[in-house]
């Protein structure tokens, strides 16, 4: 059976458990909204595992505040609108204190309107392009500073890249991001010419033609460097094909932003040796408190199971919170955000993470290769990189920052000294 099977069996098995599950009345209420079912169940039905050993872990700990946490999972099946209708469900029928969940940014940004009209807290554990700051979300998976500028500056610096393919599922994330990268390449004297990018749908299949014109942007003898920004299960036809057209890492090198161990466990990864993926958290960390993670998950989870970037994100974000409600002594969300501000935890990889006041993580960068065992000799590692809410590279977002404890903003204009209302829809 495929490792893609077992995750969603096992996601089935997970949801019935809890929808049967009793608990004790006094509990305090954790919203768990990850895709299930859909093209992104590849992906996130993972952390939807970690945030219940999480929460199982805790609960043996006596939980917080005196009271056991209750898991409620949904499943907004990898359709962004009904992502909005789960999230307000969660808050407002089952009453949850705080939200870990959300995959792609076109669900976050579905859900960013109701939590903020609710007062609701989300903490959200992926990759993202930036360009956001709500008093309601903490970012706790990498911003472009911290993933794909430095991975684009791998490429320029290491490899000698020269020509670039941007290639990306059709959202908001990867067009934002590819915007910034574009922006960044030029500064670096890369002409618009050798930039060449390209957007396909969620599960999209037939690659043979983007393959045959990323071939082709290196007919001029200059070396060529795809940066991917394809999520969910589409990567497994974009390898497949570049596999298939015999294209090797030294002939032209991936370095993927959505691509990890969960990802690659159901792939053959024999003709994918060599290319790369930038995270902030690889499984073959050498760390006491990686060796005990993976211990803890494969328990849980099974010995087959991997670990990966998002879930040590859901990792840091949950145990600040855990000690965010118990520093305020309450889960208000007000409280517990005032008390989120300068957060450290200790991460995976040997560091210690930091909470902003633009609710955004100090994170390191690491660069990793996959092996044929679809795990990642990390070959390049930074210290950590405080996030970035607003990119240097885009001019309209150059002026702005974002602090929400000294001047209560997400989205401050330096150059006129005000502060500006970000709009949720996108």
């Amino acid at each position: 059976m495929s490792q893609f099977l077992k995750t969603m069996l096992g996601a089935a098995a997970g949801s019935l458990m809890l929808s049967t599950a009793g608990f004790a009345a006094d509990t305090i209420k954790i919203g768990v909204l990850h895709s299930l079912s859909g093209t992104m169940a590849i992906s996130e039905t993972t952390l939807k595992d970690t945030m219940l050993m999480l929460i199982d872990e805790q609960n043996k700990k006596g939980g917080v505040l005196g009271k056991q946490l209750e898991a409620v999972v949904v499943d907004p099946a990898s359709d962004w609108p009904l992502f909005a209708e789960k999230a307000r469900e969660l808050l407002t029928v089952s009453d949850v204190d705080v939200m870990f969940g959300c995959w792609t940014s076109v669900s976050r940004k579905s859900v960013l309107p109701v939590i903020e009209e609710l007062n609701g807290l989300l903490f959200y554990p992926v990759q993202y392009e930036g360009e956001e700051s709500s008093k309601n979300v903490f970012y706790t998976g990498a911003a472009p500073n911290q993933q794909a500028i430095p991975a684009t500056d791998y490429y320029l610096e290491e490899l000698g890249v020269e020509k670039f393919a941007l290639l990306g599922t059709d959202y908001v994330y990867p067009r934002t991001t590819n915007n910034i990268l574009e922006s960044y390449l030029k500064t670096k004297g890369i002409p618009a010419e050798d930039i060449f990018v390209n957007y396909t749908p969620f599960g999209h299949s037939d690659w043979s033609k983007i393959v045959a014109d990323v071939v082709a942007l290196g007919a001029d003898g200059k070396k060529v460097g795809v940066i991917s920004t394809i999520n969910g299960d589409a990567n497994i036809g974009f390898y497949k094909e570049l596999a298939a057209a015999g294209i090797s890492a030294d002939d032209i090198p991936v370095v993927a932003f959505s691509v990890g161990e969960e990802e690659l466990s159901g792939l053959d990864t024999s003709n994918l040796v060599g290319h790369l993926a930038a995270w902030n958290y690889f499984q073959s960390a050498e760390s006491d408190a990686n060796a005990a993670f993976i211990k803890q998950w494969k328990a849980f989870a099974g010995e087959e199971r991997v670990t990966n970037d998002p879930m040590e994100a859901h990792f840091i974000g949950f145990n600040m919170w855990v000690n965010a409600v118990e520093a305020a002594g309450t889960t208000d969300v007000d409280a517990v955000r005032a008390a989120m501000w300068g957060q450290e935890y200790p991460n995976l990889t040997g560091g210690t993470a930091v909470m902003g006041t633009n609710h955004h993580l100090s994170k390191p960068v690491l660069i990793g290769e996959i092996q044929a065992d679809g795990q990642f000799d990390i070959i390049s590692a930074t210290e950590p990189v405080p996030g970035d809410a607003w990119t240097d590279f885009l001019p309209e977002s150059a002026v702005l920052k974002s602090d929400w404890n000294d001047l209560d903003c997400g989205m401050y204009n330096t150059a006129t000294s005000s502060c500006v209302q970000q709009k949720s829809n996108y």
